[in-house]
């Protein structure tokens, strides 16, 4: 079977900690005939794998190179620091950056924060994946600040976390390669912004004119004017005398005087 035999398919990726479920669901509603493939790929990956055509669209974290590559934000996610549950921090509602100053922070090599200054301690050797840093978390040689999405992603029984309410945030958005914006990923944006089965294909659908009333076409005024007065008793009383109400009083007839 040649490519362009092949049946149509949707490539979706997504970065750890996102989670499209919802998204695909709804697809396959709408859209059965069109199988939808799910990529897992990191953070850094995901990008490339756009650009050279291995996927669709994707689930990225910002940012990413708007030059080449369309994004459309869904959302912020909060930044909590991973902790053992017997650690000082676990103890309060939330920290600042500050706060972490004596702590080791691991900092993984796949860490999608953009930080200008990295609180706390540097540990002597960074982590290779966010995996790696939890474990290390686990055996109590630091502490590791990533979105909350990480946290829940790799929760382990013994860690807990805190929100960091200084730390830079990651944003997550929906992106696809600008130049090849097909009738799919049009698909596939409308149901990420919520729209229903009968918009157009993820477009924002034109807004339609309002149709026009039909003029009412003027009664044409008879040979006799437009404004016929009714005839008396018909529609308008009969004109009152000085007498009072009716018709004015005929002259009496009597007797012709005779003349002297």
């Amino acid at each position: 079977m040649t490519g362009s035999d092949a049946p149509p398919s949707f490539r979706l990726a997504y970065v750890p900690g996102v989670t499209p479920a919802k998204w695909v669901r709804i697809w396959n509603e709408r859209l059965p005939d069109i199988p939808l493939t799910l990529l897992q790929v990191t953070a850094a990956e995901a990008p490339g794998l756009l650009l050279d055509g291995g996927a669709d669209a994707g689930f990225v974290r910002l940012p990413v190179d708007k030059t080449v590559l369309s994004a459309i934000p869904l959302y912020t996610e909060t930044t909590v620091v991973v902790v053992p549950k017997d650690h000082l921090v676990a103890a309060v509602e939330e920290v600042a950056a500050e706060d972490l100053a004596d702590e080791i922070v691991l900092h993984p090599l796949d860490d999608t924060l953009e930080w200008e200054q990295l609180p706390g301690k540097p540990a002597f050797e960074r982590p290779a994946t966010t995996a790696d840093a939890i474990e290390l978390v686990a055996a109590g040689i630091g502490v590791l600040v990533v979105p909350q999405s990480l946290a829940r992603l790799h929760h382990r029984k013994d860690l807990t976390y805190r929100p960091v309410v200084d730390a830079p945030a990651s944003r997550v958005a929906l992106s696809w390669p600008e130049e090849k914006t097909t009738d799919m990923v049009e698909d596939f944006i409308g149901i990420v912004r919520g729209r229903t089965v009968n918009s157009s294909r993820g477009r924002t659908p034109a807004q339609e004119q309002p149709k026009q009333q039909p003029k009412q076409q003027r009664k044409r005024p008879d040979a006799a004017g437009a404004r016929r007065k009714p005839a008396a008793g018909k529609g308008q009383p009969a004109a009152r005398g000085r007498g009072g109400s009716g018709a004015p009083k005929a002259a009496k007839r009597g007797k012709p005087r005779r003349r002297s």
